[in-house]
Order: C-alpha cells, then structure tokens, then sequence
C-alpha cells in the first residue's frame, strides 16, 4: 500500500467569505489561517499549497478581549539608528485596519515561500462590498 501525495492539479481551491464583524480577533486569525493553510481537507499535506481563498468583510470591526484594546502595540524597525517604532492598536486600528488582521494571520501560517504564497489567497476588505463575486465564496462558519 502506497502513501497518498496530492499533486497539484489533484487540488481544488474553492472560495470562502468570513465577516469580522464582532469576531475576537486571534480565534478569526486562526481559522482563517487553518483554511489557507488546507488542513481542513482530508488530502492535506504540510509541503502543498492545498488551501482555499479566504475573503474577510468588515476587517474594521474586529475586538479584541480583556485590556488588549489598552495594552497591545506593533513593533517595526526602519533599519536605522533610532528608527524603532511602536504604534499602539487603537492608532494601528485607525490608520490600517486591514493590516491588523493580516498581520495576525501571517503569524500562524510557516515562515516561508509556501506560507508567503498562502497569505496571498486572502483577501481583506474594509466592507461588506468585495470584487469575487464571480467565484461565489461560500460562508465560513467559525
């Protein structure tokens, strides 16, 4: 008996839209992630890209628990003397909502050219309008 390999034309992506309104932001990240990453599907493999395309509304709206709100900060160096930055979330929030949930994702996906071609399958908008409506994203129930 031989071990199943998907192949990549064995691999059917399909589409699904998840709104944020109200949504915890780290349980979303973490589902939305499983479903990128296609560990939801019984032919998973580790080195396939065999995830789905992931169309998240309302990005704007997600929350955070406890004194997260307060207390959580992003970090990024320019690379020169003194070029550290912090941006707190509530200004984060303001100023690229989307990035917020990107980022979060991003952390729960592999840390490589597979995880890179991953995050390029999701999608974040702003409102409840997006531009796939011709590939008929079903809901993702979390």
């Amino acid at each position: 008996m031989k071990t199943f390999s998907p192949k990549p034309q064995d691999i059917e992506h399909k589409w699904y839209v998840v709104d944020a309104d109200g949504a915890i932001l780290g349980r979303l990240a973490a589902r939305i992630a499983h479903v990128l990453r296609g560990k939801h599907k019984p032919i998973f493999a580790p080195h396939i890209d065999c995830g789905d395309f992931v169309v998240v509304l309302n990005a704007d709206k997600v929350r955070l628990t406890g004194r997260k709100t307060d207390q959580k900060v992003y970090y990024h160096h320019s690379g020169y003397p003194g070029g550290f930055k912090v941006v707190p979330f509530e200004r984060m929030l303001a100023k690229r909502p989307e990035f917020i949930l990107r980022n979060a994702v991003r952390g729960m996906l592999p840390k490589n050219r597979l995880g890179r071609k991953m995050l390029k399958k999701l999608k974040v908008y702003l409102s409840d309008e997006h531009p796939h409506k011709a590939q008929r994203p079903e809901p993702l129930e979390l």
